[in-house]
């Protein structure tokens, strides 16, 4: 992650762009011409397989880079971004942003922020072979908290924007497993659910599921 004045010179680099909700914020296949710096909303990563397969790669908020993969390897983009909520973030362009990284000296902090999504992407994949449903939905609810709520923890949270065919992506299961995890976590007392939205009631009770197999 960058520091806080790296992040707020860097968002001085380039234009504000609002994106509205399910919209397509980045182009899976387009050229890496520019990437975004998301400062509003909820959006997710995803990777559209020959045939209409769709594979959840990962969700991103505040504070978060999408598309500098691309921009510096001057590949085609290998995933496509979808704002889940209406979404704010600052475009930057391609060059521009490659001269801000040099002249700054960011190059060890952007390679350990993609060494941190490479262990977030291997973790997801070993809870997807080794845990049960619910403490995976639980973990995916506490993840999408600390993106979209950041700063001093609530006991109540919302979350918005998430259908529940999204929710199974995330954590590898059908929609109707999703939905079974999802009564257990209700029927606790830990969440309310409606529709693509789930408040969360009680967060010490949430963190409990996530770090045991009721």
């Amino acid at each position: 992650m960058l520091s806080d004045e790296a992040w707020r010179e860097l968002l001085g680099q380039g234009a504000i762009r609002t994106f509205r909700e399910r919209s397509v914020m980045l182009r899976q296949g387009s050229a890496g011409t520019h990437l975004l710096a998301l400062t509003g909303g909820l959006a997710k990563v995803v990777c559209r397989e020959p045939g209409g397969v769709v594979t959840w790669l990962a969700f991103r908020g505040p504070g978060d880079l999408l598309g500098e993969v691309s921009v510096f390897n001057g590949t085609p983009r290998t995933a496509e971004v979808v704002s889940l909520t209406p979404c704010t973030a600052v475009v930057l362009e391609a060059e521009r942003f490659r001269r801000f990284v040099e002249r700054r000296g960011l190059v060890m902090d952007l390679m350990r922020q993609a060494l941190s999504r490479l262990r977030e992407s291997d973790a997801h994949r070993t809870e997807l072979l080794t845990l049960p449903v619910v403490v995976r939905l639980a973990r995916a609810l506490l993840r999408l908290v600390e993106l979209t709520a950041p700063g001093p923890e609530s006991d109540v949270v919302r979350l918005t924007g998430l259908s529940q065919e999204e929710i199974a992506q995330a954590i590898g299961v059908t929609r109707n497993a999703a939905i079974t995890g999802l009564q257990r976590l209700r029927e606790s007392g830990a969440v309310e659910t409606a529709r693509r939205a789930i408040v969360i009631k009680d967060m010490k009770l949430l963190r409990d599921w996530a770090t045991t197999a009721p």
